[in-house]
C-alpha cells in the first residue's frame, strides 16, 4: 500500500483530539488563553454540557483584524517570542493548537476588540475558514463554540451525557479558577449559576470553591528549597476522601495532575491516615520555567521536572511539617483557614472540627483495675499502682503512660480549662474506652485513650529510632512463643532489622522464637500477639518495599501493641497527661492505622442534635 498525504481538514481534525477531547477540554482552552490575554473576569456559558454550545468571555487584551485571522491558523501563537522559549513556558496555553483544533470539529466563532479600536469577528466550520469581518463587542474577546464534533460524529459518540460533561467543565473552571483568585469567574448551564467567584485573595477562593469543612480542618503548607516555593493547605488527617479528586496541585499557576506530586502527597500522609484513604489539599509550587518542562503531555497536565527528587522531597517534608502539630493545636493557634485569616471560627460550620466520622472503639483484651486509683510514683502507671488488696495479678503488666503525672483531682471538682491547651481538662471516662474532656471554649471533647496512646507510643519509638536505635529492656526470663514454621522463620530474618527497634529475638527450634528483649517504652506487654502480628506484617511486605518503609511498618504495630487498651480504666491524673502528651506530639490528631484519637463537639453541633437551630 502506498503512503499517502492527507488532506490538512483530515490531518487538523486527526489532531484535534490530542488537544480537544471532551467539552472540559475546550473549557479549559480557551480559559486559559484568555487568562494569558490578562483577563480580570471571565463570564463562561455552556449549554447541553458543552456538548451544543461553549461561550467564553473576557476582558483581555483583545485582538486586531490581523491577528485574528491568524489565531486560527496552526502553530501560530503570541506566546512564543521566539524559538529559545519553548523550554522556559511562563503562560498557560502556548502551542498555538487550541482555536485551530476546536475550529477543526465544530463550528467557532471569535469577537474580538482591542481598547480603542473597532471590534472584529471571524468564524470557522468544521475547518473551513471564514474572512475577518467588522463586529460589534467590548474591548476583550468573545469566543462562542457550537455542535462541538459535528464534523467527527464518530468523536462526539463517545462523549458522556451532557450532565457529566457539564460537571466535568465546572470541575476545569474550579482548577484554574484555584490557581488565579484576582479574577473573577462566573460559570453558568443551561441558564443555572453554577460558579460566581468574586476576585479575592487564596485563602478565601479555597473556602470558596473548597467549602467550610475543608476551611476548618486545614492547616497551611510553606516550604522553600532553592528557586522553589511551596504554599497551600492541606486538610487534617481525619478529613479524608475515598478518592484523589479533591487533591488540587497548581505548578506555576497551572492546575496538573502530576504523578511525582500525587505520590509526593501520599508518602507525606503515609503514616496518618488509614490504608484506602486519600488526603484533601491545595498545594502550590512555584519555580523558575526553565526548572519544569508542560510539554509532554497534550493536555499539559502532567509535567517533567529539571530535578524531580529535589521537588518531590521537598513538597513531602513542607506536608509532613503542617501535620507535625500536636492534637488540637490548630484550634488553639488559629493556624487554620479558619482561623483569623478567614475572620471565622475553627468550628463555625463544622461541629465535628476533628473531621465528620465516627468514634471507632477498639475490642482488645482489659486488665482489671480499681477506679481512680492515684499512681503511687511520678511517671509510673496505673498499672504498675499500688492498688487495693484483690487486683488481680498478671505476668505482662499493662504499658507505662510514659509521661509526668500532674498533681491528683476530683473528677467532680469543676474547674475552668486552661486557655492554652486545646484538649481541655478531662472530666469522665466512658465505657473504659473513651475519655471525655471540656475545651475551653466550653465544647465536648471526646479521646479514643488506645488510639491516643498508640500514636503517642509510635512517635515516641520513631524518634529514639532517628536518634540510632530504639532502647531495649531485657525480659528477666526470655519468652518462648510458638507459631507456625513459615512465620517464626520470617521473624528469624528480620530479627536484624527488629533489635534496631528494641526487640531481640532469636529462632527457637522449627516452629518457634525466643524474646530476650523488648522495646523498653512498650513496659512489658505479652510478646506472643505482638509476634503473631508482626509475622503477617512481614507476610504482607513487598520484597521492593524500603528498608525505611519496613522500618516504620514495624514501628507502628510495635505502638499498637504498647499502648493502653481499650477497657482500661485511668485515673484523672492519667487522663489529664494523656492530653497533655498528646497536645505536645506531632500527628497526635490520629492514630498508627489512621483513626482520629478525638473528636470534638462544639456549641453549634449540640444546637442542632437538639433542634434549636
Amino acid at each position: 500500500m502506498r503512503i499517502r498525504r492527507l488532506p490538512e481538514t483530515t490531518a487538523n481534525r486527526i489532531a484535534a483530539g490530542e488537544v480537544v477531547e471532551r467539552p472540559a477540554a475546550a473549557v479549559k482552552e480557551l480559559v486559559e488563553n484568555a487568562l494569558d490575554a490578562g483577563a480580570r473576569r471571565l463570564r463562561i456559558t455552556i449549554e447541553g454540557g458543552g456538548i451544543d454550545r461553549i461561550l467564553v468571555e473576557d476582558d483581555g487584551a483583545g485582538m486586531g483584524p490581523e491577528d485574528l485571522a491568524l489565531c486560527i491558523e496552526r502553530h501560530a501563537t503570541s506566546k512564543l517570542a521566539e524559538e529559545g522559549l519553548l523550554f522556559r513556558i511562563a503562560t498557560l496555553g502556548f502551542r498555538g493548537e487550541a482555536l485551530p483544533s476546536i475550529g477543526a470539529v465544530a463550528r467557532l466563532s471569535i469577537t474580538s476588540r482591542l481598547v480603542g479600536a473597532p471590534a472584529h469577528a471571524i468564524g470557522v466550520e468544521g475547518g473551513h475558514v471564514g474572512a475577518v469581518t467588522p463586529a460589534a463587542g467590548a474591548p476583550g474577546t468573545r469566543v462562542e463554540v457550537r455542535d462541538l464534533f459535528f464534523a467527527t460524529p464518530a468523536r462526539r459518540k463517545f462523549l458522556k451525557s451532557p450532565r457529566v460533561e457539564g460537571e466535568a467543565v465546572t470541575d476545569a473552571v474550579k482548577r484554574l479558577a484555584m490557581g488565579w483568585p484576582e479574577v473573577a469567574f462566573s460559570l453558568e448551564a443551561d441558564g443555572r449559576a453554577v460558579l460566581a467567584l468574586p476576585a479575592t485573595d487564596r485563602a478565601q477562593r479555597l473556602r470558596d470553591l473548597l467549602g467550610a469543612d475543608f476551611a476548618a480542618a486545614a492547616v497551611p503548607v510553606a516550604g522553600e528549597h532553592d528557586e522553589l516555593e511551596i504554599e497551600g493547605f492541606v486538610a487534617l488527617p481525619a478529613h479524608t476522601r475515598a478518592t484523589a479528586a479533591e487533591q488540587h496541585l497548581v505548578v506555576n499557576r497551572r492546575p496538573v495532575r502530576d504523578p511525582l506530586l500525587r505520590v509526593a502527597l501520599r508518602v507525606a500522609f503515609r503514616d496518618v491516615i488509614a490504608y484506602g484513604r486519600h488526603p484533601v489539599g491545595a498545594i502550590f509550587l512555584t519555580l523558575p520555567p526553565d526548572a519544569v518542562d508542560v510539554n509532554v503531555h497534550p493536555m499539559k497536565t502532567e509535567l517533567r521536572f529539571q530535578r524531580a527528587d529535589q521537588v518531590r522531597g521537598a513538597l513531602i517534608s513542607a506536608v509532613r511539617r503542617a501535620l507535625a502539630s500536636g492534637a488540637g493545636a490548630s484550634e488553639a493557634g488559629g493556624a487554620s483557614m479558619a482561623g483569623p485569616q478567614l475572620g471565622h471560627g475553627a468550628n463555625r460550620n463544622a461541629p465535628w472540627a476533628a473531621g465528620r466520622v465516627s468514634a471507632w472503639a477498639n475490642a482488645h483484651a482489659s486488665a482489671e483495675a480499681e477506679p481512680w486509683a492515684q499512681p503511687d510514683v511520678v511517671g509510673r502507671g496505673w498499672a504498675e499502682a499500688q492498688a487495693p488488696t484483690g487486683q488481680r495479678a498478671t505476668p505482662w503488666a499493662q504499658p507505662r503512660l510514659g509521661m509526668p503525672m500532674p498533681p491528683p483531682t476530683l473528677a467532680a471538682t469543676w474547674e475552668a480549662p486552661d486557655p492554652s491547651h486545646p484538649l481541655g481538662r478531662a472530666i469522665a471516662q466512658l465505657m473504659e474506652t473513651y475519655i471525655v474532656a471540656e475545651a475551653p471554649d466550653g465544647a465536648l471533647i471526646l479521646i479514643d485513650q488506645h488510639a491516643a496512646h498508640e500514636r503517642l507510643t509510635q512517635e515516641a519509638l520513631g524518634a529514639q529510632r532517628r536518634e540510632g536505635s530504639v532502647r531495649a529492656q531485657a525480659l528477666l526470663i526470655p519468652a518462648v512463643v510458638e507459631m507456625a514454621q513459615a512465620d517464626a522463620a520470617r521473624l528469624v530474618d528480620a530479627a536484624p532489622m527488629l533489635a534496631a527497634l528494641g526487640l531481640e529475638l532469636e529462632g527457637f527450634g522449627a516452629g518457634a522464637v525466643l524474646v530476650r528483649a523488648m522495646p523498653a517504652l512498650l513496659g512489658a506487654p505479652e510478646p506472643a500477639p505482638l509476634l503473631h502480628d508482626l509475622a503477617e506484617e512481614l507476610a504482607e511486605w513487598d520484597s521492593a518495599m524500603a528498608l525505611e518503609r519496613r522500618l516504620d511498618a514495624a514501628i507502628a504495630r510495635l505502638a499498637c501493641h504498647g499502648s493502653i487498651r481499650a477497657g482500661r480504666r485511668l485515673a484523672p491524673a492519667e487522663m489529664n497527661a494523656l492530653l497533655r502528651q498528646m497536645e505536645a506530639t506531632p500527628r497526635a490528631n490520629t492514630c498508627s492505622h489512621g483513626r482520629p484519637t478525638w473528636l470534638k463537639l462544639d456549641k453549634a453541633a449540640f444546637e442542632k442534635m437538639f433542634g434549636r437551630r
